[in-house]
């Protein structure tokens, strides 16, 4: 492309300028073979960039039939196009917010872009997939020299530093890492899965430093790795060829059979013959669990080819576990996590020992300072606004950046803690969001843990926007006079019949409260606690 993003169509020198570029460009690399799409530029503006970009195309179509051609990146979809380069077909898409596929669908794998491409009758490629940020690696800061200082670097530093959670600065890293992982996953795959789709645009691999400072890379603005996902780990799911699972969801209930329909994206150089697939599925020790083979076939060029289909009773499996589904398909393989939980949930046995509320009333608080034992388990939306409840959760992490995007939601970057701590000895996690953590973020306040005073420690805490750096909490513990206060800023009052994650943490939640693990240090006042919810 010409390097141009801005108003084109009216007259300015910039259009001249554009076919002088191109002419430029086709001089200078037009017989080399990787240069096979041309488009004018980005996401081009102007009330006369549509007509201007119609004569672009056509002018390049005539002269020149060593490529194909569309008019920009981003749009518009013109009859003129030889494929089109647009938003559409992406799990987040501008201004979508919380709306998005991966913040308002529970997690499965089986949707695709059929229904956003099928109006068109040119090829698509979708525009600026991915956009996920991850929390800023502060160890950068000493690799900028010379002039360049990383300034916006050090302003976040310095209010990780005044929040006091500079110590916590890897760690979320490394955990808002894996969720940006999780995330660029979801989108190549999406994109994998569609049938007739013509590829998919990245919008980069490496950090952005400028609008507002885009974390999106995988790899930091030196081209480096930032230490949570390794390029063999990221050629799993994005390469020439990917096995892929199409999954109904992530979590099951022992009662329930898993089914996954495997199929096979395979552009390379030509056709893998006699190949016989296999899978396998492990729990976290490593362990398999299910294996199979399925037979030998010849795997074609192109994308949604039928290997087979994987199925495994879950009867056997007792206790709540992550398992993960490996795919093997000649020198190719990939993997997807989904979590088991039994269906005989005897949380109703386990709240007698404590009461579990959504506010706190007189008679509550009460029963509370005298010794009590509370789980208090604030509704969505009721937070306060200066306690947190203007902070907009999702699953996923930030979109770009709220800065540039004048606060675009979600404005977390996911959840950080101890998988080692007692309270997930019935909830299997890492120590940070994965699929199992989607319905109860999908349900939560991020709660401001300086609005508390003392401020307590979370449980579970949330990772803030770096632009900010506030404390944020998902669960915390305390001591109310005489009595015991776990504070959930999740919701677990909601209809866990349809809430299989929350009924499963609400059971782990509770058989901690219930047992001799449940001891808070910090000792909080009850006004404190009832001034956090409307």
């Amino acid at each position: 492309e010409c390097g141009v993003w801005g108003v084109i169509g009216d007259g300015a020198p910039i259009d001249e300028f554009i076919y002088n570029e191109s002419e430029r460009i086709v001089k200078a690399y037009g017989n080399h073979p990787s240069f096979c799409m041309m488009a004018y530029g980005n996401e081009p503006w102007g009330e006369n960039h549509t007509e201007y970009l119609k004569k672009f195309v056509t002018h390049w179509k005539n002269k020149d039939a060593r490529r194909v051609y569309t008019s920009g990146a981003g749009w518009p979809a013109i009859p003129e196009n030889d494929y089109h380069n647009l938003m559409e077909p992406r799990i987040q898409r501008w201004e979508e917010g919380i709306n998005s596929v991966i913040n308002k669908e529970k997690p499965e794998t089986n949707y695709d872009w059929t229904d956003r491409i099928s109006s068109y009758t040119k090829p698509v490629v979708s525009h600026e997939i991915g956009q996920w940020c991850v929390f800023p690696d502060l160890k950068e800061i000493s690799e900028y020299n010379g002039v360049m200082k990383a300034r916006n670097f050090e302003i976040f530093r310095e209010t990780l530093e005044n929040n006091g959670m500079l110590n916590l600065a890897d760690s979320f890293l490394y955990a808002s890492g894996k969720l940006q992982a999780l995330c660029y996953k979801s989108d190549i795959e999406a994109a994998l899965r569609t049938p007739g789709f013509a590829g998919f645009q990245l919008l980069d691999l490496h950090d952005f430093p400028g609008q507002g400072t885009a974390l999106v890379g995988i790899l930091n603005a030196f081209w480096e790795k930032k230490g949570y996902i390794s390029s063999d780990q990221f050629k799993r799911f994005c390469n020439s060829s990917v096995p892929l699972a199409r999954l109904d969801k992530r979590v099951y209930l022992n009662n329930e059979e898993f089914t996954a329909r495997i199929e096979m994206a395979h552009f390379g150089e030509s056709v893998l013959k006699d190949i016989a697939p296999e899978w396998k599925i492990s729990n976290d020790k490593n362990e398999i669990i299910f294996s199979g083979k399925f037979k030998t076939t010849n795997i074609p060029l192109g994308n949604c080819f039928n290997i087979g289909t994987v199925t495994a009773d879950l009867s056997s499996i007792i206790k709540p576990c992550k398992l993960t589904l490996q795919v093997f398909v000649d020198s190719y393989s990939n993997s997807w996590d989904i979590w088991v939980y039994p269906a005989n949930n005897d949380v109703l046995n386990m709240q007698k020992s404590y009461r579990m509320v959504t506010t706190i009333d007189e008679e509550t608080g009460k029963y509370l300072e005298d010794g009590g034992s509370v789980l208090l388990t604030l509704k969505k939306g009721t937070l306060k606004a200066e306690k947190g409840g203007n902070i907009v959760v999702g699953f996923s992490s930030i979109f770009w950046n709220t800065l540039w995007t004048n606060g675009q939601p979600p404005h977390t970057l996911g959840i950080l803690c101890n998988p080692k701590h007692p309270i997930f000895e019935e909830f299997p996690t890492e120590q940070y969001s994965n699929w199992q953590w989607w319905d109860a973020m999908s349900h939560s306040n991020a709660i401001i843990l300086s609005s508390v005073n003392p401020q307590p420690e979370p449980i579970v805490r949330v990772i803030d926007d770096w632009f900010t750096n506030r404390p944020l909490g998902l669960i915390f513990e305390a001591k109310v006079g005489k009595g015991k206060l776990l504070v959930s800023g999740i919701d677990l009052s909601g209809d866990l019949s349809e809430r299989p994650e929350a009924g499963q943490m609400l059971l782990s939640i509770s058989k901690y409260i219930s047992g001799n693990h449940f001891n808070p240090e910090v000792e909080i006042p009850l006004e404190q606690v009832q001034s956090l919810y409307k």
